[in-house]
């Protein structure tokens, strides 16, 4: 019988303070507002994926630098 997965309260309290660096897909998106699928194109482009026997994580320094690095400087 397969074992379920925690959920982790206060997830974005968590990230804010720096106490999590890696994520899993899905509570990377639910952190950026975005689909599951654009989040993993998202981080594939920013280089910030790592396999870790069999489980997919997110460094999310990286897909933070790479998103900003879009930013416009016309505001």
């Amino acid at each position: 019988m397969p074992r379920t997965r925690k959920e982790v309260e206060n997830l974005e309290e968590l990230v804010k303070s720096k106490k999590k660096k890696y994520v899993r897909y899905a509570e990377g998106a639910e952190l950026f507002s975005m689909g599951l699928h654009s989040f993993q194109s998202l981080a594939k482009d920013a280089g910030a994926i790592r396999k870790v026997k069999g489980c997919v994580l997110v460094n999310l320094e990286k897909v933070e630098a790479f998103v900003e690095s879009f930013a416009e400087e016309d505001y």
